[in-house]
């Protein structure tokens, strides 16, 4: 069996270098894209200068005033990373047409074969690397291997305007070696309990059998078997139609105050809208998800008869939904937001990726 060539590409800091690039006053100052901290808003993204200051994306803009006083607010500018993201693709088919976007700022590409028959994916990674940035003056970071999870693994090790290549023949030393919280899909709430069940690396992964992994952690802990091997089997798959957009919050202290709930979701509802605008979508049905402290879990959906993408909309319904349960002075550890029977979709499927909040994480 022939062995793949994976690439995974991601934009440094996409929408703030963006703006950056765009406005010289904002270079070399810490700057988040995302809602003023006055309207409670969320960070959608933040500069390299404001994550020295521990600001990341999806903390609330309270919060990461808080932490830097002087950072500088954007609003977003979709209509801008969008046609910047379609000159991206562009480029990326230029050699192959397998790429899956995750995002407007990130995508997997499957180069085995290549339509500039270059041997070596490593090459192809620098001459996209050069293209985007003679074509758009941004940056990007790329990771090469065999998979998909190596690849996105690989990426992160070197950022920003970094390429990193992980070889077949070293791919298990590299995933063994691996602390667990920073492999891709196990986010700070995961990674917590499997310290506590002294996983504390690739290694430590490998040797817990799959019942073990599953009983923990359910279906899940097929995934995690694998790529503690580091085996993943899915395919690049270009031009996926998404079903559904949305977010959840995994608390990583679990809430009983309603009031800190509803907190909790219109930030949620916040960042459902962003990807609504990021993906131009709006949907007709709404879930909500909520999981108790004892992980049973339940759903509540609504459909409306004409699609909704506003943030007011989204939080009154998902909060409608939330008022109809009986928490019956449960704690919950996870609340979510999604939307389905999406309307005039123009952009690829997206996998949402962890966003990390307070200790909590959103996917």
């Amino acid at each position: 069996m022939q062995t793949k060539k994976i690439i995974h590409v991601d934009m440094d800091a996409f929408y703030a270098s963006v703006e950056q690039r765009d406005n010289p006053s904002y270079r070399g100052k810490p700057l988040v894209v995302g809602g003023s901290p006055n309207q409670r808003g969320v960070v959608a993204a933040a500069s390299y200068e404001a994550r020295k200051f521990g600001i990341h994306s999806a903390m609330p803009s309270v919060t990461a005033i808080a932490k830097c006083p002087g950072l500088i607010f954007v609003r977003p500018r979709f209509d801008v990373y969008r046609e910047i993201s379609t000159l991206i693709h562009a480029i990326f088919k230029g050699y192959s047409d397998l790429v899956e976007g995750v995002a407007l700022d990130e995508a997997y590409l499957d180069v085995t074969e290549n339509k500039q028959n270059i041997p070596y994916a490593s090459t192809i990674a620098r001459h996209i690397k050069t293209a985007i940035f003679q074509e758009t003056q941004l940056t990007a970071t790329a990771g090469v291997s065999i998979n998909k999870f190596l690849a996105k693994m690989a990426s992160g090790q070197n950022k920003p305007n970094g390429l990193t290549v992980i070889l077949p023949e070293q791919a298990i030393a590299f995933v063994e070696q691996l602390p667990i919280e920073k492999f891709h899909g196990i986010g700070e709430v995961t990674a917590a309990k499997m310290h506590s069940l002294g996983i504390h690396t690739g290694a430590d992964l490998k040797v817990r059998s799959l019942l073990e992994l599953t009983h923990h952690f359910g279906k899940a802990g097929h995934y995690y078997y694998k790529i503690a091997r580091a085996e993943d089997d899915r395919p690049v798959e270009a031009n996926r139609v998404r079903k559904s957009i949305g977010a959840e919050t995994s608390f990583a202290q679990d809430l009983s105050d309603v009031g800190q709930m509803l907190q909790e979701l219109e930030q949620i509802a916040q960042i459902v809208e962003q990807r609504l605008e990021q993906q131009e979508t709006q949907g007709r049905t709404l879930t909500l998800k909520v999981k108790f402290s004892d992980y049973h879990q339940l759903t509540r959906s609504k459909t409306m008869l004409a699609p909704i993408s506003e943030l007011s909309t989204i939080f009154e319904i998902a909060k409608a939904l939330f008022e109809s349960i009986d928490l019956e002075n449960r704690s919950i550890r996870l609340l979510g937001i999604s939307l389905s029977n999406l309307d005039n979709v123009k952009q690829t499927q997206v996998i949402q990726l962890p966003l990390f909040q307070n200790g909590n994480i959103i996917f």
